[in-house]
């Protein structure tokens, strides 16, 4: 099979431009895969012999360790590679259509309080070029509600102080305005005066060698704050994804703005944040309902 992944995985860089972060994903999905039919099923089989029986297998495998949800992107994964093979000629059937997607937990995202996330980004203090950039990092993520692949992608000329805006690519390379607010300007105002203003091609976040801000030193940087609150809860840069929009429902925003302001392509993406909003509203009425303390 590792021919066949390959071609595949060839397809997925040069033609459809997927990412490296994509490519290696499901190189790794198709490579389990194939590892467990060498050694678990028959390691004679080729593409040609399987069937949905031997998928099915594999998933049944996949169920004792794994949760749903990453049992249901390793299927895509592999039913992405036989739909290719099929349309190239290479199978004369695909096995995988007869397997269903198994039904993903209903999982509520994870958000800060309010008052959690004013003391997450309040953390970083002093004048030093560090801390105002991990100050600009939080309050970029928790004010603006970005992905933290859209926030390291951010270059110096995307961010309007003036107008109080920032230019952001998103998935699939969808363009969008995201309003900053005063606090944030403010912040990365202080930043970008400490860096002597860089010109407009250069990254907005950059790490002590100068370099772009990475996914996993913005990871570091929410975990070295997080620390300081009283919960001690585990967060990364998509809570305050999560909080962001959990906290716009709560003041009122309506969800398609939130939607825009994500930059999701369906609402029904979107709709999550509404089951935080009801479980909080239930929250508050068994505490204050007199008929609820029954």
């Amino acid at each position: 099979m590792h021919t066949e992944i390959e071609t595949f995985i060839s397809y997925l860089a040069s033609e459809r431009s997927a990412s490296p972060h994509t490519v290696e994903a499901y190189r790794r999905d198709l490579e389990q895969f194939a590892d467990f039919i060498r050694q678990e099923v028959d390691p004679a089989l080729t593409l040609h012999d399987l069937t949905h029986l031997h998928i099915r297998r594999y998933l049944a495998h996949l169920h004792r360790g794994l949760e749903k949800s990453s049992i249901g992107r390793k299927l895509a994964a592999v039913r992405s590679l036989f739909r290719f093979l099929l349309r190239r000629g290479i199978i004369a059937k695909n096995p995988a259509e007869l397997v269903s997607t198994p039904k993903r937990e209903k999982k509520l995202p994870y958000h800060l309080s309010v008052d959690e996330a004013h003391d997450l980004v309040e953390a970083p203090g002093g004048p030093d070029l560090l801390m105002l950039r991990d100050r600009a990092v939080l309050e970029t993520l928790y004010s603006c509600g970005l992905r933290v692949s859209e926030l390291t992608g951010l270059d110096v000329g995307g961010a309007d102080l003036v107008g109080e805006s920032v230019r952001v690519l998103g998935k699939g390379g969808k363009e969008r305005i995201v309003p900053l607010g005063r606090k944030v300007a403010g912040a990365l105002r202080e930043y970008l005066h400490a860096r002597n203003n860089p010109p407009c091609d250069a990254p907005l976040f950059v790490n002590a060698r100068g370099g772009r801000l990475t996914r996993r030193s913005v990871a570091r940087v929410v975990d070295r704050y997080m620390r300081h609150l009283v919960t001690m809860r585990k967060a990364s840069p998509h809570t305050l994804r999560h909080t962001f929009a959990t906290h716009l429902l709560e003041g009122g925003a309506d969800l398609r703005s939130i939607q825009e302001l994500l930059g999701h392509s369906s609402l029904s993406t979107t709709q999550k944040y509404t089951h935080v909003t009801i479980d909080r509203l239930l929250e508050v009425y068994d505490k204050a309902h007199p008929k609820a303390k029954g």
